[in-house]
């Protein structure tokens, strides 16, 4: 650390001795130098400047020794300080020959003070007086001495001298606001007849142990005064030459209030001040346990706001923030007072009914929930429509503890997603079937790729100029011992979710890139392959590194890769997905827009990316031959594509009146099972099928 960086942090460290450090600020004639329990200089004053001749600026953040303390006295020096900060042994007033910044020797009659502040931290005040004149000398010593005085009004402590059986002796506070009597009403009377009998009780076991144990006892304290509660930190320390107790009290107010805000924070989320995952959880399994023992049922509504990242990331996260602090009104507007609503995290919120008799009871305030969603949230001159899609279950019968209840609502929530959101489902047994299916999916996905379970097929994409097979996209089947063949539709979500896909999409581009060698080999032309690439795969630091290894090691062209990328990674907004399609379309791969049409804002993302090619989705071209609105859609699509230099993919290509349609059309590229089905690597590399359009 820079020496500038350490004195700032020691000038912050030690604020609090700002009173103390403004008092020797205005004083020239004596020196006076603060550091900490590492020597390191936390104050010098400008009478240190005048008689040692280091600024402050040269001084702060160095150890004492370095600067004042004469070679010989070093070690004696080091040892002493460290003895009174860690062995409590004081170093005593003495006149000293000390070093000057020019070598000269200084004499002094020096004096220290050591002090804890509010941070717990240990400093120390060393006082040095040039006594080169001896009348200076004295008029000094007689300053300090009223500088000390001065130095305690500033501190504000309080300070109690007790005799050893608790009786009150003598006092000092520089604020007296927080006597809780008025001191002629204490002085030669026991602290423990003056204090509340609660914290008179601590006074007198902590006096009881300081005089037994010789240890200096802490413990804290409250009490009750016009001006509120204040809450206070005792130490006790005993003096046993003099039969004497020391008791120094500190107001720890700030500190206590600083320790509940953070405790708030804790147990609720800071936006919308509702409960936050962990307190919603706890107050689930609190009334799971009630439910029990009134037999009666408890429901769990799990909410998501649909399409709110879309919001989000189109209007900004100001906007989307105030949209979650008014979700967060209108929902507790429409549950009961007994009921919770707190803050899963993102924008999902959970709702917990209690005392439910009959499942009808969840039903209505969810069908409230849905409608005062419907009502448009006005956010300064915008008005938005935001809805919800609910997920309910209830105990006993989806689940007995507060996480199995939470999976089972979570559940539903998806499966209300499913049913084309704005509404809600309850969590039912198909739905608990799924959920197993899913996690056994996902057991048996652990090992499939050392088990060489993966196989790579392939469709070939038909250009349509050309009249030729051109190019193919990779397709990764699974075939699993114990549960058969498994669509990709089911295991690549998996695979998503729990990372997997990073090693599998590795095994599909190193597959299929060796295979379009072969490829290219057999047939003597220069096919391309087309790979997809999910959201997950983006998040791996090295997939741009291997992407290229992987074209060297197979000895094929960037040219003739072309990479799918679905509307699902453009929406995560992060830079990394910004700058690997930058280094992907560096490298000459293509870049393909794939499910073209069934996203939220396609457009935008064709004007932001530099995509090479555009796949219109097959939802759009299965009905081109008899619908109009179909083909309309599809034509101006393609035209579109065109004025921005696109070439297009048609998917799902099954008649030959649909391919002729796309040929009128100009579309560039067709793909379907008219064409090809998947196919596996050998067969590809077989002779296919001449069709002609």
């Amino acid at each position: 650390m820079e020496l500038t960086d350490v004195s700032n942090v020691l000038s912050h460290k030690y604020v609090i001795n700002d009173p103390l450090h403004q008092l020797f600020d205005a004083v020239h004639t004596i020196a006076v130098q603060g550091y900490d329990v590492k020597r390191r200089v936390i104050y010098w004053n400008k009478g240190s400047e005048l008689l040692y001749g280091y600024t402050k600026a040269e001084a702060i953040g160095n150890k004492i020794e370095e600067l004042i303390i004469p070679v010989q006295m070093k070690q004696h020096v080091i040892e002493s300080i460290n003895n009174w900060f860690t062995k409590d042994i004081p170093l005593p007033a003495a006149e000293l020959l000390l070093r000057h910044k020019d070598n000269k020797v200084i004499n002094v009659f020096s004096s220290h003070v050591l002090f804890t502040n509010q941070f717990e931290q240990k400093q120390m005040y060393c006082i040095d007086i040039d006594i080169a004149d001896l009348k200076y000398a004295q008029a000094q010593a007689m300053f300090k001495e009223h500088m000390l005085e001065a130095a305690f009004e500033a501190i504000p402590d309080l300070f109690f001298l007790m005799t050893e059986e608790g009786t009150i002796i003598d006092y000092h506070a520089s604020n007296k606001k927080n006597l809780y009597v008025p001191a002629d009403e204490f002085i030669g009377k026991p602290m423990v007849d003056i204090l509340p009998s609660e914290v008179a009780q601590l006074f007198k076991v902590n006096i009881a142990k300081v005089l037994t144990e010789q240890i200096v006892a802490c413990f804290e304290y409250q009490l009750t005064f016009p001006h509120g509660t204040i809450h206070f930190e005792a130490r006790i320390s005993h003096l046993p030459v003099h039969n004497q107790v020391v008791t120094i009290v500190r107001d720890i107010s700030e500190r206590y209030e600083t320790a509940e805000i953070i405790r708030n924070h804790a147990y609720f989320d800071p936006l919308t001040l509702l409960p936050n995952r962990f307190l919603s959880l706890d107050r689930l399994s609190q009334l799971l346990n009630e439910a029990k023992r009134n037999n009666d049922k408890t429901a769990i509504l799990f909410l998501d706001l649909d399409d709110f990242k879309k919001v989000n990331d189109t209007l900004g996260h100001e906007i989307g923030d105030k949209l979650l602090k008014e979700s967060a009104k209108r929902l507790n507007y429409v549950v009961r007072k007994e009921d919770t609503v707190g803050r899963l995290g993102g924008d999902e919120f959970i709702v917990l009914l209690r005392g439910l008799t009959d499942d009808h009871n969840a039903l209505t305030i969810a069908e409230n929930l849905l409608k005062v969603f419907r009502k448009p949230f006005k956010i300064g001159d915008r008005e938005l429509i935001l809805t919800l899609s609910i997920g309910i279950a209830i105990s006993p019968d989806n689940g007995n503890t507060a996480s199995d209840l939470l999976k089972s609502a979570d559940t539903a929530m998806y499966q209300a997603k499913a049913l084309g959101r704005n509404t809600y489902s309850f969590f039912t047994k198909a739905m608990n079937e799924t959920m197993l299916r899913r996690l056994e999916v996902e057991e048996q996905m652990h090992g499939a790729l050392e088990r060489n379970e993966f196989e790579v097929y392939y469709q070939s994409q038909f250009d349509v100029k050309k009249n030729d097979i051109v190019s193919a996209e990779a397709l990764l089947r699974w075939h699993n011992p114990k549960l058969g063949n498994i669509t990709p539709d089911e295991f690549i979500p998996i695979a998503e979710h729990t990372g997997l896909i990073v090693p599998i999409g590795q095994f599909v581009v190193r597959q299929a890139l060796l295979l379009l060698n072969r490829w290219q080999t057999a047939k003597g032309k220069q096919y391309r392959m087309a790979i997809n690439l999910s959201p997950r795969q983006f998040r791996d630091s090295q997939l741009i590194n291997f992407i290229e290894q992987s074209l060297k090691e197979a000895k094929i062209s960037a040219q003739c890769l072309e990479l799918e990328i679905t509307e699902g990674v453009l929406m995560i907004g992060q830079s990394y997905i910004d700058d690997a399609l930058k280094s992907l379309n560096e490298l000459g791969i293509k870049l393909s827009m794939d499910d073209f049409g069934t996203g939220y804002s396609s457009l935008s993302y064709l004007r932001q990316y530099a995509f090479d090619i555009l796949k219109i989705d097959r939802s759009f071209i299965s009905g081109i031959t008899h619908n109009k609105a179909d083909r309309e859609l599809v034509s101006a699509t393609i035209a579109m594509a065109h004025s921005l230099g696109l070439s297009v993919v048609a998917e799902g290509v099954e008649t030959k009146a649909q391919a002729l349609l796309l040929s009128e059309l100009q579309c560039d590229y067709l793909q379907g099972f008219y064409f090809s089905k998947p196919i596996p690597a050998k067969a590809l590399l077989q002779s296919l099928p001449k069709i002609l359009l």
